[in-house]
């Protein structure tokens, strides 16, 4: 899992600096960056409010995290034909 690498990409593709989601989320700027480098993983209430920050429900932060490696190599195929179909749902619903 990139949960960093998914907040980062949704806290970009919504124009939102760092600065900003992290008083949002009530956290410090160096934490989010911690997080979003994925060199500290946030408890589940700080996730939450960083969701929140965002305002994308938390399990959408989960399933744009998933890798490639999350998936069992017998379901990586249809992994691969539905990833794209969702991440446009998720596009068009939160952050558009």
């Amino acid at each position: 899992m990139n949960i960093g690498g998914a907040i980062e990409g949704l806290r970009k593709k919504k124009n939102i600096k760092q600065n900003v989601l992290a008083e949002k989320a009530e956290i410090t700027q160096s934490y989010l960056s911690l997080i979003e480098s994925n060199k500290k993983e946030p408890n589940l209430k700080t996730l939450k409010a960083i969701a929140d920050g965002l305002e994308v429900p938390l399990p959408i932060i989960f399933f744009l995290s998933i890798t490639p490696d999350d998936i069992p190599v017998e379901k990586q195929e249809s992994y691969k034909l539905l990833s794209p179909l969702v991440n446009s749902v998720i596009k068009d619903i939160f952050i558009a």
